[in-house]
């Protein structure tokens, strides 16, 4: 209680000193003797309930006055046209291959009873008047679809905020695959982030940064976005598959795969299974030659390699005009297998 408060009560209660009128008796009184409990007790336990009744009414003042404040410092939600909101300039989110049941069942929920968790954006850096998403690229999505505004926290964030933030949410969500966190961190680290920004980003110790950037680095890019977010395959199995394409000619053959019809229908998880038992099929030889089997197993031509001269010996006929069409193909695959080894040789 301060000084100011304390005279002010003393004031209240303390009695008034008044002047005493001149005695013609010059003996003093006798003393009255002061019931030492009266009086004082009295004057103390007002004091001391005045003193509780400030109290109190002074810290509802001062909450009062920290609610005020909080509220006017509160970031607002507003709504935002979709059309002026663009992706994070890293992505975070790969194919999962087939419907997104979860996404399908966020824009029903959202139509159903509005969107209860906003998103964050940032002005765009570059672009006046439009705004770059930091979390919430799901949720933007749904009001577009819609065809509704969406509600966002818009706030002013640097590249690396706005990285952290984006982070935050992905170590979060329980959805984000395996591939999908590898592929985001090495785009971070390859934009020119520091490693501890992107491992506190992601929330990561060391050791598993580096195992993530191994994956990431072993298994080229678009591979990995042919093979999209593949949901059930964790960290062995895509580093099973980078030790398979150590060599070119594995990454010729992934390439084959990876624009297959059957490859291009199959749901992301499928894709992958396809293109790691395609490289992991072991080589068969009879005679000395290379059995090359189709996608059944089955036999279909036998490959026999003499002086540096390669010799395909097929296994039985096949219809007219395969010939003519082999002789049209032969030239693209060359074509293909050089631009593979070129592409190995840059990245080197």
């Amino acid at each position: 209680m301060s000084q100011n408060r304390k005279n002010q009560l003393r004031a209240l209660f303390d009695p008034v000193a008044v002047p005493a009128a001149p005695s013609v008796d010059p003996a003093p009184a006798k003393p009255v003797e002061a019931d030492p409990q009266s009086r004082p007790r009295s004057a103390s336990g007002a004091v001391k309930a005045m003193g509780l009744s400030l109290g109190g009414l002074s810290k509802e003042i001062e909450e009062a006055r920290r609610l005020k404040e909080s509220l006017d410092s509160a970031e607002r939600v507003t709504k935002i046209d979709t059309a002026l909101v663009e992706a994070s300039f890293v992505t975070d989110r790969l194919d999962h291959g087939g419907p997104d049941e979860d996404f399908e069942a966020l824009v029903a929920s959202v139509e159903a009873t509005g969107q209860q968790v906003p998103v964050l954006l940032r002005p765009h850096p570059d672009k006046p008047g439009r705004y770059q998403t930091a979390y919430g690229h799901r949720r933007v999505r749904a009001a577009s679809r819609l065809g509704v505004p969406v509600l966002a926290i818009v706030r002013p964030l640097s590249d690396i905020e706005l990285v952290l933030a984006q982070g935050k949410e992905n170590s979060e969500r329980r959805d984000l695959s395996f591939i999908e966190r590898a592929l985001f961190a090495h785009e971070l680290i390859g934009r020119g982030f520091e490693r501890g920004v992107v491992q506190d980003a992601l929330s990561l110790h060391k050791a598993e940064m580096t195992r993530f950037l191994q994956v990431a680095e072993a298994v080229p890019e678009h591979i990995v976005r042919a093979i999209g977010a593949a949901p059930k395959i964790g960290r062995p199995r895509w580093m099973a598959l980078a030790d398979l394409l150590k060599s070119e000619a594995a990454r010729v053959k992934a390439d084959d795969e990876v624009t297959s019809a059957r490859f291009r229908e199959a749901a992301s998880d499928a894709r992958f299974n396809l293109l790691f038992a395609r490289l992991q099929r072991k080589i068969v030889t009879v005679d000395g030659a290379r059995e090359i089997q189709d996608r059944q197993g089955r036999a279909m031509a036998r490959l026999s390699l003499s002086k540096g001269k390669a010799r395909i010996d097929f296994v039985e006929k096949f219809g007219e005009g395969f010939e003519d069409f082999l002789g049209e193909e032969l030239p693209k695959l060359l074509e293909r297998f050089n631009q593979g080894r070129g592409d190995a040789a840059g990245n080197n």
